[in-house]
C-alpha cells in the first residue's frame, strides 16, 4: 500500500510499463474515500500482525507455561505491548483526522481485548494465584492490560489532537500569509503603476528600490529638447454659464485635448518624449530624459541634440494635426502656439507625499519664452535651433529680432504648424 501511495513521487516509475503505478498513486492522492479505505486497511493490518502471537500461544497454554518458563507466551504483558507499539506506529505515521484515528484505534483496542479474553480469559481473569505470583494483588492481569491499553489510547489520541491542532494552525498561518503576500504584491504592482503614471519610468524605478526611496533624485542632462505648447484661444472659449454647466463642459473638452496629446506618447516613434506637466492649457514635454546612449564626445552630444530636437519637432506637428481633428468634431478653431529649445537641464523630483518631477535651467526658460512670445499656429525657435531644423529639412522662416524677458533681444525663427499658416 505504501509502495502504491508513493509511486507517483519517484521518477523511476515513469517508464511506459510502470505508468499505471503513477496514475494509481495520483488517483489515491486525490480520492478522499479511497484514501480513507487504505488507511483503515493499514491500521487493521498492523493490529492483526500484533495478534499473531496470541493465536500462536493459544494452544495448551497451561502446559506451555509449566514447561517453558522463559517463553514469550509466559509474559502476557508482551501481548499488550505489541498493541501499544502498533498504536504508536499508527499515530505517528498515518496522517488523518484525529477523530477518525481515535475511532479506529478504539475499535482495534476493543477487538484486541476481546481476542485476549477469548483465548486467555479463564487463565488471566480468574487465576488469582497467577496474579499474586506476578505481584499484582489489586487486579488481575487482563484488567491491568486493559487499563494500560486505554491509557495508551488516551495518550495517543491527545498527542494526535495536539499535532492536528498545530498542523491546522500552521496551515491557517500559511494561508493567511499567502493571502497577505498576494495583497502586498497587488499593492506593490498598483503603486508601481501609479508611480509610473506620476513620474517617468526611469525615475519611478529609482524610487521603487528600497535603498533609494528617501534620497533626493536629481540628474544633469546636457542635450535635452524642451517644448511648451499652449492653446491661447482656449481662454476666450472658457466660460462659466448654465450652458457649459459652470465651466464643466469647457474643462471636459480641454481634458480631451490633453488626453489626445498623451495618446501620441504611446507611439514607439515618440518613446524618447516625456510629458513633464500641464499648466492650464499649456502642455510641457521634453525629449532625451530617458535616453541612455552615452554622449561623452562633442560629436555624440551634437548628434543627440539633433535627434532630440527632431523628435520633439515631429511631435509638435503631430500635436497640431491631432488638434485639427478635435476641432472638426467639436466645431471649434483652437490653434497651438509653441516654443522649443535644446540644451543642458537639471531634472529632479520635489516633494515627499506628493512627488513632482520637473526640469530646471536656462534652456527651460528660453523654451517658455519662445512660447509666450510666439505666434498662434507656429512653432518659434532660436537661431541655433533653426540651423539644426533647417539641416533636418524643416521649413524655418526668420521672424526677426524680438525682445525676450530676461534674455534681451533674440533672433527667432518660426516653423508653420498648419498647411494654411
Amino acid at each position: 500500500l505504501a509502495f502504491v501511495s508513493f509511486a507517483g513521487h519517484f521518477q523511476l516509475f515513469r517508464s511506459k510499463g510502470l505508468m499505471w503505478l503513477v496514475y494509481l498513486s495520483r488517483y489515491l492522492t486525490r480520492n478522499q474515500n479511497l484514501r480513507l479505505t487504505v488507511i483503515i486497511i493499514e491500521v487493521f493490518s498492523i493490529v492483526t500482525l500484533s495478534c499473531i502471537h496470541i493465536i500462536n500461544c493459544s494452544s495448551s497454554t497451561n502446559d506451555l507455561l509449566s514447561r517453558i518458563p522463559k517463553s514469550e507466551c509466559q509474559s502476557f504483558s508482551y501481548f499488550y505491548q505489541c498493541l501499544m507499539v502498533a498504536m504508536i506506529g499508527c499515530s505517528v505515521f498515518i496522517h488523518v483526522s484525529f477523530i477518525i484515528k481515535a475511532l479506529l484505534l478504539l475499535t482495534a483496542t476493543v477487538l484486541y481485548n476481546f481476542t485476549i479474553f477469548h483465548f486467555y480469559g479463564d487463565l488471566l481473569c480468574s487465576d488469582n494465584d497467577h496474579s499474586t505470583a506476578s505481584g499484582d494483588i489489586f487486579m488481575d492481569i487482563c484488567t491491568e492490560g486493559a487499563m494500560y491499553l486505554l491509557l495508551t489510547l488516551f495518550t495517543v489520541v491527545m498527542l494526535d489532537r495536539e499535532v492536528e491542532y498545530t498542523s491546522r494552525l500552521d496551515f491557517l498561518w500559511k494561508d493567511t500569509f499567502r493571502v497577505e503576500r498576494e495583497e502586498v504584491e497587488t499593492m506593490e504592482s498598483l503603486n508601481r503603476v501609479l508611480l509610473v503614471n506620476v513620474l517617468p519610468e526611469h525615475v519611478a524605478e529609482h524610487f521603487i528600490q528600497p535603498s533609494s526611496r528617501h534620497e533626493l533624485y536629481h540628474k544633469y542632462y546636457e542635450t535635452v529638447a524642451i517644448m511648451f505648447a499652449s492653446v491661447p484661444n482656449y481662454q476666450e472659449f472658457y466660460c462659466e454659464t448654465d450652458i457649459t454647466k459652470e465651466g464643466l463642459e469647457c474643462l471636459r473638452l480641454l481634458n480631451e485635448i490633453i488626453a489626445d496629446f498623451d495618446e501620441l506618447l504611446l507611439k514607439p516613434k515618440y518613446s524618447f518624449v516625456e510629458k513633464i506637466k500641464t499648466i492650464g492649457s499649456t502642455y510641457m514635454a521634453a525629449a532625451g530624459l530617458n535616453n541612455t546612449t552615452p554622449t561623452d564626445s562633442q560629436e555624440g552630444k551634437e548628434s543627440a541634440c539633433r535627434q532630440n530636437l527632431s523628435i520633439l519637432a515631429d511631435f509638435a506637428l503631430a500635436m497640431a494635426a491631432r488638434l485639427e481633428q478635435i476641432n472638426k468634431h467639436s466645431f471649434n478653431n483652437f490653434k497651438l502656439r509653441m516654443g522649443i529649445n535644446a540644451g543642458p537641464v537639471v531634472a529632479g523630483v520635489i516633494g515627499a507625499s506628493k512627488p513632482q518631477f520637473d526640469i530646471w535651467g536656462n534652456t527651460v526658460n528660453v523654451s517658455s519664452r519662445m512660447d509666450s512670445t510666439g505666434i498662434m499656429g507656429k512653432l518659434q525657435i532660436t537661431e541655433d535651433m533653426a540651423n539644426i531644423l533647417i539641416d533636418l529639412g524643416y521649413d524655418c522662416k526668420c521672424r526677426g529680432i524680438i525682445p525676450v524677458k530676461g534674455k534681451g533681444e533674440l533672433m527667432t525663427y518660426t516653423v508653420p504648424l498648419y498647411t494654411n499658416s
